[in-house]
Formats: C-alpha cells, sequence, structure tokens
C-alpha cells in the first residue's frame, strides 16, 4: 500500500500525536476537579497549549523546507506562517487564562485552514488531514472547558 494513499497514520504517528492530547484532557480535567490547584492547572493548559501550537507551526517551516512540489512563492508563504503560531502562542501566554485558551483556540483552528490550504498545492499523506481535523477539535474542547470552567470559578 502506498504511504501516501493511506488513510490511517503509521502506528508511531498515531501514538505520538494522540499521546500528545493525553496532557489537554489531564489538564482540563485536573482543572475541574483540582479547586486547590486550579490556578496551578491553568496556567499549565496554556503553556502546553502555547508549545504545541508552535509545534503545528513548525511542520510548515519544515514543508517549505522539504517539499519539492510548492513554487518560491508558496515556500515564503509557508515560511512566514510557520512562524505565526508561535507569536500567538507567546501572546496567549501572557493573558488572563480563559482568554489565553481562546486564543490559542483561533490559532490552533486557524491553523488547521492553512493546513487545508497547503493541501491545494502539495501532496502529503490521505491521514495527515483527517488526524489534524481530531487532534485540533480534542485540544480546542479541552481548552475551551478549561477556559469556561476557570472563568465561572473566578
Amino acid at each position: 500500500m502506498n504511504a501516501l494513499s493511506s488513510t490511517s497514520p503509521p502506528r508511531h504517528v498515531a501514538l505520538l500525536g494522540y499521546g500528545g492530547l493525553l496532557p489537554f484532557m489531564g489538564l482540563a480535567l485536573l482543572i475541574a476537579l483540582s479547586l486547590d490547584y486550579r490556578s496551578l492547572w491553568a496556567v499549565a493548559l496554556v503553556s502546553y497549549g502555547a508549545v504545541i501550537l508552535s509545534f503545528v507551526g513548525a511542520l510548515h517551516w519544515g514543508f517549505a523546507m522539504t517539499l519539492q512540489d510548492m513554487r518560491d512563492e508558496q515556500r515564503r508563504e509557508r515560511l512566514v506562517w510557520s512562524v505565526i503560531p508561535a507569536l500567538v502562542a507567546w501572546v496567549a501566554t501572557l493573558l488572563p487564562m480563559p482568554l489565553g485558551c481562546l486564543l490559542l483556540i483561533a490559532g490552533f483552528v486557524v491553523h488547521f485552514w492553512q493546513d487545508r490550504r497547503l493541501l491545494q498545492v502539495v501532496t502529503l499523506p490521505a491521514w495527515y488531514l483527517p488526524m489534524r481535523l481530531r487532534l485540533t477539535t480534542v485540544a480546542s474542547v479541552c481548552l475551551l472547558l478549561g477556559a469556561i470552567i476557570v472563568a465561572v470559578h473566578s
């Protein structure tokens, strides 16, 4: 089977990708259940979200450097885009937690849109976009739940 046409990611990719959701889910749960340490878990959730948003932005830097079927203009666009998620993530860490979470959610959603744009000009594995959608959805739901809980209890 061709790796590009497979709709299932390789096992190690799935384990790493979906395993990266565990801190999102665990921290959202801790925010809901741990009254004494809620502020610590809230900071941890925004910090982890910022790290992951920066990571997914860097994917586009890697694509721009390695994919051959891109025009120079498209390559420049990917390089410019690749640093924007890190800047958004950094600003999110400076905001009050609920606003930081909402900014991260916006960053993840816009990045998914950028992933869709990228797929209009290059070929990536068939599993890439569906997996990114699932990862974006779960991370965003966890960030939203964390933001709502902190906003309600402050």
